[in-house]
């Protein structure tokens, strides 16, 4: 009985497994049938439209490989189009040196058929500044200066004042000694890649009160003061402009500005001052030599509307020659981020007005001087006031004695507005800045 039961199992166990087989052979068939109809059906009537065609395959048949959510799919895909792109811009990475300005654009061969990416490659306060984007090129042909009043087309006065966005370039290397202040309107970019360009030996660049500036490229050096005579500010506007103070780059009451890989340096006053409720500024990857008061930011004690304003100082060398005021600053909020200080005889950073300034990531090499290791500088303020001044330092790196003197509160959120982009690691400050100042851009060939 028991030898039965067990041939009854088998035989109950082999008549499942047949019905299994049998079923699925039926399923392969069924499926198999279905993917012939339809596909007959789609060759079926040429001449008919796609809707027709589809018209009676099951619809379940159809969808069962369909993604939930296609848009889902189309963003991934355009995520990995515009990722392969990029790579395929940057070389690999190939020049990258951590710089995120520079390896945003530098590793384009073709950058001069793409010059315009530049304005989508600013970081800090100032990454908004567009420039001339959004308008035609003027290609700078005629160096001089002649009549400040009716300036000639082909010239960089003429091409600055114009009222529409222009982007601004230069058709040969040229100096141009300017007879008055270069007073800008705003969209306008100066961009002196491909060409050597120095303002020199004469006055220098004014951005007063217009927004929206980008300067890049440009030598500009022995600016004197001058004044005293009518400009022409726009088209429709010329004016009498007193004496000004012979600074390289002054930004008077404006926004949105950015100066970037320029080589500064031996003006009668600063190289870049940006006074009286300027604000949303970037100053980076600039090579300052051989002067005295470097950078004021911020006009006086006094002057409230500067608590507003907002500097990024990121990627720069201050070089050989180098005084004081590294910056100087008045009320605000500065970042002072990824800078290469190699060279300084009083003091790298100073300030007054109870300003904040958030020093990251900085490489501080003090002079010789035993009396000069000190990076800060409370200008005549007593320490009972300035004690309660944020300032700070993190990550920064001191070398031959350097030492940062800080005050206030040690909170982040006491930075939050003094904060701009993320600091690199302060090892290394010689890739990220090797490239300060002018670049030797050519054509065909990575800047």
């Amino acid at each position: 009985m028991a030898v039965d039961s067990k041939k009854l199992m088998v035989s109950l166990f082999s008549v499942v497994l047949f019905v299994i087989f049998v079923g699925a052979v039926a399923r392969v068939q069924n499926d198999e049938t279905l993917e012939l109809s339809a596909a007959e059906k789609m060759q079926s009537s040429p001449n008919s439209t796609m809707a027709e065609k589809l018209e009676g395959i099951d619809e379940e048949a159809l969808n069962e490989h369909a993604v939930d959510d296609p848009e889902e799919v189309v963003r991934m895909v355009e995520m990995a189009t515009r990722n392969s792109t990029e790579r395929r811009k940057l070389g690999f990475f190939s020049c990258g040196t951590g710089n995120p300005i520079d390896d945003c654009w530098r590793c384009d061969a073709n950058w001069h058929k793409n010059r315009k990416r530049l304005a989508d490659c600013g970081i800090g306060f100032g990454r908004n500044a567009i420039g001339g984007r959004d308008g035609r090129f003027y290609v700078v042909t005629d160096p001089n200066d002649d009549n400040p009043v009716n300036p000639r087309p082909g010239t960089l006065r003429h091409a600055v004042i114009q009222d529409k966005p222009l982007w601004i370039v230069f058709k040969r290397d040229m100096v141009i000694k300017l007879k008055q202040e270069l007073i800008m309107n705003s969209f306008k970019t100066i961009d002196g890649r491909g060409a050597n360009v120095h303002i020199a030996g004469g006055a220098c660049i004014t951005v007063q009160y217009v927004t929206n500036v980008i300067i890049h490229g440009l030598h500009i050096h022995d600016c004197k003061p001058t004044g005293n005579a009518m400009v022409r500010s726009s088209p429709s506007h010329y004016g009498w402009r007193t004496m000004a103070d012979g600074d390289a780059i002054s930004i008077f009451g404006s926004s949105h500005v950015w100066v970037d890989h320029n080589s500064l340096s031996n003006c009668a006053d600063g190289l870049v001052d940006a006074v009286m409720g300027s604000t949303a500024i970037t100053i980076s990857n600039n090579y300052f030599t051989h002067h005295n008061e470097v950078m004021l930011l911020g006009h006086s004690d006094s002057y409230v509307r500067d608590k507003q304003m907002q500097v990024t100082i990121a990627y720069n060398h201050f070089g050989e020659g180098l005084i004081q005021r590294m910056p100087r600053c008045r009320h605000g909020y500065f970042h002072v981020v990824n800078n290469d200080y190699t060279h300084w005889e009083m003091y790298a950073i100073g300030g007054s007005g109870s300003p904040t300034i958030n020093s990251q990531g900085n490489r501080y090499l003090a002079p010789t001087n035993p009396f000069a290791k000190e990076v800060t500088k409370r200008v005549e303020t007593s320490e009972s006031q300035w004690k309660g001044w944020n300032w700070r330092s993190e990550g920064d790196l001191m070398l031959n004695g350097a030492y940062f003197t800080p005050s206030g509160a040690g909170a982040s959120a006491s930075y939050a507005r003094a904060s701009s982009l993320g600091a690199k690691s302060s090892s290394m400050i010689g890739s990220i800045t090797s490239g300060a100042g002018v670049l030797g851009c050519r054509r065909g060939r990575q800047c």
